[in-house]
C-alpha cells in the first residue's frame, strides 16, 4: 500500500514470510503491484543473494554478501517508480549452532522434510522457565509454593494416593509383626501419610553419624540420580563396615517390605508416565523407590514445609508441590517427545501380536488392523527425526538423496504390500483402496493439513502472512502434476466404451429411456487393443515426465531462484555465546534407526494389509470413505502436528509447504513408483481413477490456489478449506463402494 504522500507511484516491494523470530519491518504495506519485472529482479536478486557458503563457523549460515551501499531502502530510493513484489526483504532466523543453522535452513528447501523439533540439546540457560521445571528433580524447595490444594493434587489422591498409603500401613504392620522390623515398619508408618498427600512435604538425608564419617570423607554425598558424582557411601559395600548390610532388620525388610513398595511404584511410575501430565508422579514414584527405600530408617527424615521454612542442613530427597503439569507435552528423552516414547511399546505389542497370533485367538482383524495402523504414527516419527537428524548434520547432496529415498517410505510401504496382496488374492478391492488413500491423501494434504493449521494459527494471530513466491512453485507444481496423473483418466473417458452391467427402460418403449446400473468405461474392448496401444504408453510416458518435472521444481527453488525463500540463518540467539552442537543423534545412530524403523513400518504395513479384508468386506462404509480418511491420513499426523506448531509460532510458511509438499511428492514421486512397480510386480493397479476422485482433486488445487494468492490469511480462510474437505468427506461416507469390492 502506498503512502498517503504518493499514492499510486510505490508499489509493495516485499512479499514476505512471516517467520517465527522478528524480521526486517515492511513500511510499504500492500498491493497489487505486477510480480515480475526484468528491472526489479535483477536488482532484487542482487539484494537477497543469500548464497553464502558454509566456511564460516559458528552460526552463520547462508550470509547474504550485499554491498555496503546496497540496502533495503535503496530499493526504494533508486526504483521509485516500478519496485515489484518480488523484491523479498530477507527473513532472519536465529539457531544455537551450525546444526541447527542446517535444520532450519533445510525446512525451507523445497522437497526437505520439515522438522519442528530440536536434533541437539538446547543449552540449559536458553531455556524458559517453564520448561527448566519439566527437566529438573524434585528435590527443590522453593520459597513460597502457594496452596497445595488443587485439582491435579486431588487427582493423585484418587488415583493413587489412597492406596499407596495403604499399602504402607500395611507393610509397617508387617514389619511389627517380625519385631525386628520395627526400624522399617516406623519409616513405612511415616511413609504412608506422605504418600498420601506428599504436597507441602519434604524428605531428607539426615547427616551421618561420626562413627560414619571415615566412609563419608570417601566417597562424594551427591548421587548419580541428581548429576552429580556417583555416591559410594550409597553403595552396599561402603556400609559392610557398619553392619547395615548385615542387619537382620535390613534382611527382613528387602525380603518381605521393599519387594512389595517396588512394585506399586513401578504401577504407579508406568501408570502416571503414560498419563504424560502425571509425570512428576512418576518421578515421586522412581525417586521413591530408588533413594528413599534403599536407606536407612534413621536417615530418613519427613518434614512438613512451613510457607517460609527452608531447612538448612541435610540432604533433600523428594520435594513435590504439583502432581499435574500440563507442560509435559514438551518434554524429551534424548530428543524424542515423550508421545513417540510412549508409542513405542505399542509397536512392539503390534508386532508381537500380529506375528504370533496369526489364526486370531487372541484378538480378531479388527483390533489387529487398528494397532499396525496406530504404530504407524510413531515410526513416521522416528523415520522423520532420522532424516532430519541426517540432513542436518551432512551436505546437501546427502540430505537431499536420504530426503528422496525415504521421505514417502511410510506410504509407499502401505500401498505396495497392499497392491501385492491384492494380486495374490486376484482382489481389485485393494487397488481401488490405494487409489482412494492416494487421493485422500492429496485432497487431505491440500485443504485440511493448510486449513487447520490457518485455524489454529488464527486464533493466536489476527492475520498470518506467507511467501506467496514459494506458494506460488508449489502450486504451479500441483497444477502440473494433477494434470498428468489424471491424463490416462481423461483419455480413458474421451476414448474408452461405455459398458454398463444391467439396463431398465422405465418407459416400456423400446424406442424410449433406459435406467442403467453399474456403467464404466471398458478399456479391454477388442482384446485390450485401445488400452496396451494407447493408454499404457501414456501412463509410461506421464510417469516419466513426472519424476522429471519434479527434478526440475528442485533444481529452480534450490539452484537458480533460491532468493524465493526469503530465508537466511544468521548470528547466534546471544552475542559472544557460542554454544558448540550436542546432537541428540549422530549420523549412524540415526541411519541405523532409519533403518529399523522402516523395517518395522514394513512390518506394520504387512499386518494392516493382512487384515484390512475383513474390514473391506464386512463395513458398511464405503470403501472410498475408509480409503480417503484413516488409511491417507494417518501416517501424516506427525507432519500434521509439525505445521500446527509452525502455525502457532507465526510461520505459516512452513504449514503451508508442508502439505504442498505431501501432495505434490504424491503426485510425482509415489505414483509414478507404483506405475514403474506394477511392471517388475504385475498388479492391479492402473493409473485411470474414478469421477470422484478426479473431481475433488481438482476442485482442492484451484480452491487452494485461490486462498494463497495473495500471501495472507486469517482463520476464516482456514475455516473454508476445513469445511470444503469435511464436505468432500460426506460425498465419500455416502457414495457406492467401487467396483471390484
Amino acid at each position: 500500500m502506498a503512502s498517503d504522500a504518493e499514492p499510486g507511484r510505490r508499489r509493495r516491494c516485499c512479499a514476505q514470510d512471516t517467520p517465527d523470530v522478528p524480521k526486517v519491518p515492511d513500511s510499504r504495506g500492500d498491493s497489487d503491484g505486477p510480480r515480475r519485472g526484468s528491472l526489479c529482479d535483477r536488482h532484487c536478486a542482487a539484494i537477497n543473494n543469500v548464497q553464502g557458503d558454509l566456511g564460516e563457523l559458528g552460526c552463520h549460515l547462508h550470509r547474504p554478501r550485499v554491498p555496503p551501499a546496497m540496502s533495503t531502502p535503496s530499493c526504494y530510493q533508486q526504483h521509485s517508480e516500478e519496485v515489484c513484489e518480488s523484491c523479498v526483504v530477507k527473513t532472519t532466523l536465529t539457531a544455537e549452532n551450525a546444526v541447527e543453522a542446517n535444520k532450519l535452513s533445510n525446512n525451507y528447501k523445497f522437497g526437505f522434510k520439515k522438522w519442528k523439533s530440536h536434533v541437539t540439546a538446547r543449552p540449559w540457560e536458553d531455556r524458559s522457565e517453564i520448561v527448566k521445571e519439566l527437566y529438573s528433580d524434585l528435590n527443590v524447595i522453593r520459597g513460597s509454593g502457594g496452596s497445595t490444594l488443587t485439582c491435579g493434587n486431588v487427582l493423585y489422591l484418587l488415583l493413587f494416593g489412597w492406596w499407596l498409603s495403604l499399602l504402607y500401613v500395611l507393610v509397617a504392620a508387617m514389619m511389627f509383626i517380625t519385631v525386628i522390623g520395627t526400624p522399617y515398619g516406623r519409616l513405612c508408618w511415616d511413609l504412608a501419610g506422605y504418600f498420601l498427600w506428599p504436597f507441602g512435604k519434604v524428605i531428607q538425608k539426615v547427616e551421618v553419624p561420626k562413627s560414619h564419617q571415615a566412609c563419608k570423607a570417601g566417597a562424594g554425598e551427591s548421587s548419580a540420580l541428581l548429576g552429580g558424582p556417583t555416591s559410594h557411601c550409597w553403595r552396599p559395600q561402603c556400609w559392610v563396615g557398619t553392619g547395615y548390610w548385615h542387619r537382620a532388620s535390613t534382611v527382613v525388610w528387602l525380603c518381605l517390605g521393599y519387594p512389595v513398595l517396588a512394585l506399586a511404584h513401578g504401577l504407579v511410575c508406568v501408570t502416571a508416565w503414560l498419563l504424560i501430565v502425571l509425570i512428576p508422579v512418576a518421578k515421586l514414584s522412581a525417586r521413591a523407590t530408588s533413594r528413599v527405600l534403599l536407606l536407612p530408617p534413621e536417615r530418613v527424615l519427613i518434614r512438613r514445609l512451613k510457607m517460609t521454612e527452608v531447612p538448612l542442613e541435610g540432604e533433600v530427597i523428594l520435594c513435590c508441590y504439583r502432581a499435574v503439569n500440563p507442560y509435559y507435552y514438551k518434554y524429551a528423552v534424548d530428543g524424542i517427545n515423550v508421545f513417540a516414547v510412549n508409542l513405542l511399546p505399542l509397536v512392539l505389542v503390534t508386532l508381537v501380536l500380529g506375528y504370533a497370533d496369526s489364526p486370531n485367538h487372541l484378538t480378531g482383524s479388527a483390533v489387529k488392523f487398528t494397532l499396525a495402523l496406530l504404530s504407524i504414527m510413531p515410526l513416521s516419527y522416528y523415520i522423520g527425526m532420522a532424516i532430519a537428524s541426517i540432513s542436518a548434520q551432512s551436505n546437501f547432496a546427502v540430505g537431499a538423496v536420504v530426503n528422496a529415498t525415504f521421505g514417502s517410505i511410510t506410504e509407499l510401504t502401505f500401498y505396495i504390500t497392499a497392491l501385492i496382496k491384492g494380486s495374490r488374492e486376484g482382489n481389485r478391492c485393494y487397488a481401488e483402496v490405494v487409489k482412494s488413500a492416494l487421493t485422500g491423501t492429496l485432497v487431505g494434504c491440500v485443504l485440511f493439513v493448510p486449513g487447520l493449521c490457518m485455524v489454529i494459527g488464527g486464533i493466536r494471530h489476527q492475520e498470518q502472512r506467507f511467501n506467496s513466491r514459494s506458494a506460488g512453485v508449489s502450486s504451479a507444481l500441483l497444477f502440473l502434476s494433477v494434470g498428468g496423473v489424471f491424463a490416462p483418466t481423461l483419455f480413458s473417458k474421451v476414448y474408452g466404451k461405455l459398458v454398463c452391467g444391467e439396463c431398465h427402460n422405465v418407459t416400456q418403449n423400446p424406442l424410449g429411456h433406459y435406467l442403467c446400473h453399474n456403467c464404466h468405461f471398458d478399456l479391454m474392448d477388442n482384446n485390450g487393443t485401445l488400452y496396451y496401444s494407447h493408454v499404457q504408453p501414456l501412463v509410461y510416458t506421464v510417469s516419466i515426465l513426472l519424476p522429471a518435472a519434479y527434478l526440475i521444481g528442485l533444481f529452480f527453488t534450490l539452484k537458480t531462484h533460491t532468493h524465493i525463500y526469503d530465508i537466511h540463518v544468521s548470528d547466534c540467539h546471544m552475542p559472544g555465546h557460542h554454544h558448540s552442537a550436542v546432537v541428540h543423534w549422530s549420523r549412524w545412530r540415526a541411519l541405523v534407526i532409519l533403518l529399523l524403523s522402516t523395517l518395522c513400518m514394513s512390518a506394520c504395513a504387512d499386518l494392516a494389509t493382512e487384515h484390512i479384508s475383513p474390514i473391506l468386506t464386512n463395513s458398511t462404509i464405503s470403501q472410498y470413505f475408509i480409503g480417503v480418511t484413516v488409511l491417507a491420513m494417518v501416517p501424516e499426523l506427525p507432519e500434521i502436528v509439525n505445521g500446527i506448531q509452525f502455525a502457532l509460532q507465526n510461520n505459516l510458511s512452513l504449514s503451508i509447504e508442508i502439505g504442498n509438499c505431501i501432495a505434490v511428492q504424491v503426485c510425482m514421486l509415489q505414483i509414478p513408483i507404483l506405475v514403474l512397480f506394477t511392471i517388475f510386480y504385475p498388479t492391479n493397479f492402473t493409473l485411470v481413477f474414478s469421477d470422484l476422485h478426479v473431481y475433488a482433486s481438482m476442485f482442492s488445487v484451484v480452491l487452494m490456489n485461490y486462498i494463497f494468492m495473495d500471501g495472507k490469511c486469517d482463520y476464516f480462510q482456514g475455516t473454508v478449506l476445513v469445511m470444503v474437505y469435511f464436505i468432500l468427506l460426506a460425498v465419500y461416507f455416502f457414495a457406492p463402494s467401487p467396483s471390484g469390492c
